[in-house]
């Protein structure tokens, strides 16, 4: 039998339903890994005894007949999800040492799928970055490496600790949140599955908030169809978030194994054929249409003509949405409180103490354009451009089921590499934001290597709240492109 760590969600979830191993079994298996990759830094909080007592709680379930659909699979979660009892930091100093005395509506839902936490992964501070080089923890390294170079690579961000624990075969599933790209681009960037959500699909209550409007609550796994089964277990209505869709939870993972895409109408957005997007991701995104048709779909050339608008608005409207959010860390009622003469000293001292240079960054930018006099010229417009890139999608899928693009217009790049200049790493996310600022369900599947061996992702993105379609797409370019690869020595 294959070592449980190497088996996929679904197939460990077969594994512990016949009784060929225990879910104590299966977490330990997991945490000899965590142990083995720790150098990667992909986890903020190692919760080891929280895992094997969890273990413990769903092998009883079992026996008494109560499995639920995640009954004893491993996760880490994005230490941006509030978990009762155990320490929450979204990577920022100003958090550390914060112990929520409540549980995020996303992860109480896994908990009660019977899923087992194996702890907390790093990310960019506060979701803000593209490389997870901004954590207050360290950065964190993809487990890849290019071909004859033995740099250390970054995983993507913000959820990079996420991803890299997948990649690495720590985990067989986690937790991350999307505002701009935060889900698909590290997937890409690590040769994993990758699915954000329709904005409201999944509870943000109890998510640690970037940007209110944008942030969404989304799986990585290595298949399709373990994305499926997260999302299935994740979604659902919550009265707590007044963001939350009152829709029904559908069979997302049958969705998954159907991927019968005859007839499909698959878009290709003239748009996003943009300059700085290397060539071999070019010629990927070619080589996936060609998949898709010969899977029976049809392409059709769509436009989206404010894409080019897309990536300077979301950084109006993240940063202000950012500035208003963060505003509640002052030092008074929770986290890092660094003493001053008077209170205005003591806001100033923490605050500059507790955030990263990219979250201060950040702040000043949303409280430039929040202010009087600039509120109508950057925030409001970017707002209305916002409403000119949803309507763009709307009429795009007039004509198709789902859209195709590349993930990212690179593979993964080398710690350091792009750091010093904050608008090269902004263009990261340039395929990824566009779907962000309307809402809609994107998801990333690895698709091939680079000439250095590194993996290339590509994106579908669908109409909103129909992931079914988009999982169906993706499942057939899954079976298509045939990935298969893993990291050397994991």
């Amino acid at each position: 039998m294959a070592a449980l760590t190497d088996l996929t969600i679904a197939q460990l979830t077969s594994t512990l339903a016949q009784k060929e191993a225990s879910a104590v079994e299966v977490a330990d298996a997991h945490l000899a890994k965590l142990d083995e990759h720790r150098a990667l830094n992909a986890f903020i909080t190692e919760t080891p005894d929280k895992a094997r007592e969890m273990a413990k709680a769903s092998d009883a379930r079992r026996a008494k007949g109560e499995a639920g659909l995640l009954e004893g699979v491993p996760l880490a979660i994005k230490d941006l999800f509030c978990t009762e009892g155990v320490q929450t930091t979204a990577a920022s100093n100003i958090l550390k040492g914060f112990v929520p005395q409540y549980e995020s509506t996303v992860t109480a839902n896994l908990w009660k799928s019977g899923a087992v936490m194996v702890g907390k992964t790093n990310l960019d501070e506060f979701a803000m970055g593209s490389s997870n080089m901004t954590s207050h923890f360290g950065g964190v390294e993809n487990p890849w490496k290019r071909k004859g170079d033995n740099r250390k690579l970054v995983p993507g961000g913000s959820s990079g600790g996420s991803a890299a624990a997948v990649a690495a075969y720590m985990v067989p599933g986690s937790t991350g949140t999307d505002t701009g790209g935060s889900i698909r681009q590290p997937a890409a960037f690590c040769g994993i599955v990758g699915l954000k959500p329709t904005y409201g699909r999944c509870s943000r209550w109890g998510v640690v908030a970037f940007a209110s409007s944008l942030d969404q609550p989304g799986p990585f796994a290595r298949t399709v169809e373990d994305t499926a089964l997260l999302l299935q277990a994740m979604s659902g209505h919550d009265p707590k978030d007044s963001t939350s869709a009152p829709l029904p939870v559908p069979d997302f993972a049958a969705a998954a194994r159907n991927p019968d895409i005859r007839g499909m109408k698959v878009g290709i957005p003239k748009e996003y054929r943009v300059d700085g997007t290397s060539d071999e991701i070019v010629a990927l995104w070619a080589k996936g249409m060609e998949m898709l048709k010969a899977a029976g779909a049809e392409p059709v050339e769509v436009s989206l003509p404010h894409t080019k608008y897309a990536l300077p608005a979301y950084y109006i409207v993240a940063p202000a949405e950012c500035s208003s959010n963060l505003a509640r860390y002052d030092g008074v009622r929770f986290g890092l409180r660094v003493p001053g003469k008077d209170l205005t000293e003591l806001y100033e001292n923490t605050r500059g103490a507790g955030f990263g240079k990219e979250t201060r960054r950040r702040i000043l930018i949303g409280t430039y354009v929040l202010s009087a006099g600039y509120y109508d010229a950057y925030y409001k417009k970017a707002q209305q451009i916002r409403a000119l890139i949803a309507r763009d999608f709307k009429q795009a899928f007039e004509t198709c089921d789902v859209l195709l693009t590349p993930t990212a217009p690179t593979a993964a790049f080398a710690a350091g590499e792009q750091m010093d200049d904050p608008v090269s790493m902004y263009l990261n996310d340039m395929f990824t934001i566009p779907a962000s600022m309307a809402g809609l369900p994107g998801i990333s599947v690895p698709a091939g290597l680079d000439k250095d061996g590194l993996p290339l992702g590509l994106q579908l993105i669908g109409r909103s709240f129909d992931e079914e379609t988009l999982l169906r797409a993706a499942a057939a370019l899954e079976k298509a492109a045939a990935f298969g690869a893993r990291p050397a020595g994991y």
